[in-house]
């Protein structure tokens, strides 16, 4: 499979989501926006000439200060091609939601809500979107990076 199938067929596929592409040693990265990734990972999944058929990891990253602020990062790979790719979305401050990729690969599921409990990112769709790692009475999302180091959080535990 030739490096640049994936850019040039997302690029063409989806012109309006695609907001930048590029490659490094090997791995293409494709910066899209929010409104079309479940779509565009449909497409990646199923297309015969790229079956993206392993959601490998998904994070999100904070730029503080930058507009959009946060990017939820997909590394997808495709067993029957050898060939990995890393899709990005643009996600908002003031907007900090996205569409659920559960229906596309249910191993999403578990990545979507520490994202969700880290930073906040609010997946639509999702089946059971709630805390993962952290209690439910827990105050904010630890990650951030304008989460404050000191921050108190309430007590738990049995009620004397």
């Amino acid at each position: 499979m030739d490096e640049s199938v994936t850019l040039k067929k997302l690029a063409q596929k989806f012109p309006d989501a695609v907001v930048g592409t590029h490659r490094f040693r090997g791995d293409d990265t494709v910066i899209v926006t929010k409104d079309k990734i479940r779509d565009i990972c449909f497409f990646l999944r199923d297309d015969p000439d790229l079956l993206y058929n392993f959601m490998m990891d998904l994070t999100v990253v904070d730029y503080l200060g930058r507009e959009p602020r946060f990017e939820v990062v997909y590394h997808l790979y495709s067993l029957a091609h050898n060939q990995r790719v890393r899709l990005k979305a643009l996600v908002p401050e003031s907007d900090l939601t996205i569409d659920s990729v559960v229906p596309v690969w249910i191993a999403a599921d578990w990545f979507e809500r520490e994202a969700y409990d880290m930073y906040g990112v609010v997946f639509q769709g999702h089946p059971n979107l709630r805390r993962i790692l952290l209690y439910e009475g827990f105050e904010g999302h630890p990650l951030r990076k304008d989460y404050p180091l000191k921050k108190r959080q309430p007590l738990i535990g049995p009620v004397n």
